[in-house]
């Protein structure tokens, strides 16, 4: 794949974002919104800029248009038309059926459909339609047919009309409906030209106000529509949305958000939908949830096709899109493997799943690259997710994300959520520069924090690969590796203890009863956490509460508690009340009896199956809702009672690293594919860019080490050899320490992503900020270069900077124009060789 570092020609794709800007909203810029960004260089202030207007307009195009216009004004909604809906003229012409002109009015052209949004109840619709006459000889081809509809009910449609059928007059009562769609359909007979007039359309509402549409304000579909959709029972959410009773409040949560709030009553059912958003003040970032609950007597009629995401971005005239995303955290080389798609008109249609856990078959994040920029989106989902790209009309490309499968009613009471939605604009830069705001967004707004301050860069100790995990450890052997890891001067933050310290068959997937193996642990494994807290290191301990196996105290004492008929795997209902109040206490006394520091949870079977097989025809997608619900529901509560506790999320590696579940936890275990080298590079190089911490098992080789290094890491000499090379371990280590910070900052691929053991791979982490950053260069086994030029980014074309090889102690200078122009010669001696070099900025 080439990475792409400059935008794509603007001759293929225009600047339309440029045309919504000129739109009718004002354009508000936040105090202090370019503090995060104003240490950059180059074009960076006015990519910040551009990306904030855009994010701004667009909120004030969709979301907030709900807090003022709508509710004064009222506006037309354009869901569909083939080309521009005018107002009150056609080009330079007044309106013209027949033979008689008029100054009022819309001009559409079928196929077109159009949704009115009143303030207030409405009481009567009128107007005059038929096929617009004008001095356009192809308008007397045109046949269409006119209809009027409200919810599910239509109000009137029209017979065949041609440019010869005189005007039809419209005569409706809206009956208090709060909108209703106006629709030009194409008559079938395969005549063209369908150009078309609504004259005199007026509404009166019920207090009397008369409202003409040629005066309403007009958006298209890509603006002034919710952002989301769905159905209930047969209709359109989009349709009969704005007329239920609509709440909105605002709120500041802090200086850098703005929650929005929107609750709407459907006034027959008693469904309540909520939209809570959340509007990033110095990022152009936005998200939102979806949360649809019963506050009636009965079951709700069906909901179903729930798309948290519905909305559509400009394509560009002519051109197309370039859609990067990325394949998932599975065991495997191809892991994280960055992909594009262009997508041109022709050719639009792309579809994406998490393959059951949130990211295993794709990660949940996308960059939909058009025009100068475009726009990053992601799905907070640790269940199975759906994204479809999908062509629209008018040089526009849909998109739709939600959970894959929405059936179900709900019972008085219930109430249920979607996917979180997180949306980042961009224009100006390059999509790589996207990505590095997005990693920033990640880092200030999304990673836990340790006791309210930043996670600093952290190593583990583990002996899982020596002994079958846990299965032939025990309390001795642990003590030993942790007192000779700390004696040898070997830093380790915390010691990890894996799979199969409970009492089980002799294998550590048997999972279920959650209780210390005594034999093996006399004392517990406090006695253990006790040692190692005295030499200043801390505990992880793993856990794999959700699947239960034969055998196990759950599946014996409580098969009511669990899900699914499978003879060997059942998973524990986290939807369960009962069940869920359980694993709480009991999973929150073992962390507090064995002394443990930080929670690692596994899951290492696809529950996808066992979702859907619980769900009755009436309730599809509800247990997997229940269930992710109470999943997110059991972190948030271990965390408010073991406030400096992480948690570790892993999912048979990095199979379940969506935005919800990485709010509340770290990656140390990005894949089960661990310890090849060139796999960890280029496992590195794809999630680097939507995932700034996350740490792998790294050997003590410098190549493979170096080829594993990340914000955290987990080491293993084996302290029963009195052979062990502790003195290599400790110079990595202490390496890798000195220049781990640098993984805060800007990440930047400096070649070609590649498998082949014959290539070079290389990437650079910057802190523009600080001045600093590293190089790490891969010379893999069969490459017959010894040497490379590699262009760095994100420097000041001005200043000089030294350089300095982790290795050899060797330093160099140069400036930052040339090494961006240029690029940095790295030489390497030998084959495999990973290189690691640091630089910092010394002046002008």
């Amino acid at each position: 794949m080439r990475i792409a570092v400059s935008i794509l020609d603007s001759s293929l794709s225009p600047d339309y974002l440029s045309q919504i800007m000129k739109m009718k909203f004002p354009v508000t810029i936040f105090c202090g919104m370019l503090l995060f960004m104003c240490s950059l260089l180059g074009n960076a202030v006015d990519m910040a800029q551009d990306s904030l207007k855009v994010k701004s307009e667009w909120l004030k195009q969709t979301l907030l248009c709900l807090q003022n216009d709508t509710q004064t004004e009222g506006c037309l909604t354009v869901l569909a038309n083939h080309d521009q809906v005018q107002q009150n003229i056609r080009g330079n012409k007044l309106l013209r059926i027949v033979d008689k002109e008029y100054k009022n009015g819309l001009f559409c052209h079928a196929v077109s459909k159009i949704l009115v949004t009143l303030p207030s109840p409405g009481k009567k619709f009128s107007a005059v339609v038929g096929i617009d006459n004008n001095s356009d000889t192809r308008s007397g081809r045109g046949s269409v047919i006119f209809s009027v509809t409200a919810g599910e009910k239509t109000l009137f449609k029209s017979g065949v009309m041609r440019v010869e059928t005189p005007g039809i007059p419209v005569e409706i009562d809206l009956d208090g409906a709060m909108s209703f769609i106006m629709e030009v359909g194409d008559a079938g007979d395969g005549i063209g030209w369908d150009q078309s007039d609504w004259v005199e359309a007026k509404v009166v509402l019920a207090n009397g106000r008369e409202l003409w549409l040629g005066d309403l304000p007009l958006a298209t579909s890509a603006s002034q529509q919710l952002p989301f959709s769905f159905k209930y029972g047969e209709a359109d959410s989009q349709t009969f949305l704005r007329s239920w009773n609509l709440n909105t409040e605002s709120r500041k949560l802090d200086s850098d958000r703005i929650q929005h709030r929107f609750v709407w009553t459907d006034p027959k059912s008693g469904l309540e939908v909520r939209c809570v958003a959340v509007e990033y003040l110095k990022f152009p970032t936005v998200e939102w949830t979806l949360y649809f609950r019963n506050t009636g007597t009965e079951d709700t009629p069906i909901l179903s096709k729930i798309k948290a995401l519905d909305t559509k971005f400009p394509r560009g005239r002519p051109g197309y899109q370039v859609l990067h995303y990325f394949e998932g955290g599975f065991s495997g080389p191809h892991a994280y493997r960055p992909l594009e798609a262009a997508l041109s008109k022709d050719s639009s249609n792309q579809s994406f799943n998490g393959g059951g856990r949130g990211s295993d078959r794709y990660l949940p994040y996308f960059n939909l690259e058009y025009g100068e920029g475009g726009v990053i989106f992601a799905i907070g989902w640790p269940g199975q997710w759906l994204a479809e790209l999908t062509d629209a009309q008018n040089w526009e490309q849909r998109v739709t994300c939600g959970q894959e499968l929405t059936h179900f009613l709900l019972h008085p009471g219930e109430e249920v959520r979607s996917p979180l939605i997180a949306m980042q604009f961009w224009k100006g830069g390059d999509w790589i520069d996207a990505q590095n705001v997005w990693r920033r967004w990640m880092i200030t707004h999304n990673m836990p924090t340790q006791n309210g301050k930043p996670l600093k860069p952290q190593n583990a100790g583990c002996s899982s690969h020596l002994f079958n995990e846990m299965i032939n450890a025990n309390e001795e052997n642990q003590i030993q590796f942790v007192t000779r890891h700390v004696s040898e001067g070997l830093k380790i933050d915390y010691w990890w203890m894996d799979a199969g310290w409970y009492l089980n068959n002799g294998r550590w997937d048997n999972t279920g009863t959650w209780e210390v193996d005594t034999k093996r642990f006399p004392r517990g494994l406090r006695a253990i956490s006790d040692v190692a807290h005295s030499k200043g290191v801390k505990t992880i301990v793993w856990f794999e509460p959700e699947r239960v196996t034969p055998g196990t105290w759950l599946w014996d004492k409580h098969p009511e508690w669990l899900l699914g008929k499978d003879q060997k795997n059942r998973l524990l209902d986290l939807g369960n009340k009962e069940a869920w109040k359980w694993l709480v206490d009991h999973i929150d006394r073992i962390i507090t009896e064995q002394g443990i520091d930080l929670y690692r949870q596994d899951f290492n079977i696809n529950p996808l199956g066992i979702w859907r097989s619980c769900d009755a025809p009436d309730r599809q997608g509800i247990t997997e809702i229940h269930y992710n619900e109470g999943y997110l529901a059991y972190w948030d509560e271990l965390r408010r009672r073991h406030p400096g506790m992480l948690i570790d999320s892993c999912s048979s590696g990095g199979r379940r690293n969506d935005l919800e579940t990485l709010r509340r936890s770290v990656p140390l275990l990005r894949s089960d594919d661990i310890g090849e080298p060139v796999n960890e590079q280029c496992h590195t190089y794809g999630l680097a860019f939507w995932v700034p911490y996350w740490g792998t098992g790294a050997p003590t080789v410098p190549y493979q080490f170096r080829s594993c290094m990340g914000w955290h890491m987990t080491i293993g000499p084996d302290a029963r050899r009195k052979d062990e090379n502790y003195a290599e371990a400790v110079r990595l280590v202490t390496q890798w320490r000195e220049v781990a910070e640098n993984y805060t900052g800007d990440y930047y691929p400096l070649t070609e992503y590649s498998l082949s053991e014959r290539a070079w791979m290389g990437f650079q982490f910057n802190r523009p900020e600080l001045g600093e950053g590293m190089i790490l260069a891969y010379r893999r086994p069969y490459s017959p270069e010894t040497e490379k030029f590699l262009k760095l980014r994100g420097l000041d074309p001005s200043a000089k900077y030294e350089f300095k090889d982790a290795d050899t102690g060797k330093t160099a200078v140069s400036n930052g124009k040339d090494l961006m122009t240029q690029g940095f010669h790295i030489e390497s001696t030998q084959a495999p060789q990973a290189v690691l070099i640091t630089y910092k900025r010394i002046g002008k």
